[in-house]
């Protein structure tokens, strides 16, 4: 199965949420780079959100089905939780294009 990360994007660029799901496949269990790097990133990127910013986020996790969303609450959202969230989908974006066949990545407007 391929990873993949979908991105949610209002009109005017803020990002109001993403999720990720599914094994990359690259290696076995314990081995796969590609799944690890995504999994770093994202828990990452939560923890930063937790720590340095404010704003109200909704967070899920299914280990069982390897999926974890956030989704932004927040009305008025804050300069980190934008730069947090831009920087994760940079980072997203750049291992999907060097992984293709491994982790796709979508924005889609909300």
């Amino acid at each position: 199965m391929t990873h993949a990360a979908v991105f949610r994007r209002r009109s005017d660029g803020g990002i109001v949420g993403f999720q990720t799901e599914g094994h990359a496949g690259y290696a076995e269990k314990g081995s796969d780079i590609v799944c690890a790097a995504v999994s770093m990133l994202v828990i990452n990127t939560i923890n930063a959100i937790e720590l340095y910013t404010t704003d109200d986020c909704a967070v899920q996790v299914s280990e069982a089905d390897a999926f974890i969303s956030l989704r932004v609450r927040s009305v008025t959202q804050s300069r980190e939780l934008q730069v947090l969230l831009k920087a994760l989908a940079l980072g997203l974006s750049q291992a999907a294009q060097d992984h293709p066949e491994y982790l796709t990545f979508t924005i889609e407007e909300v």
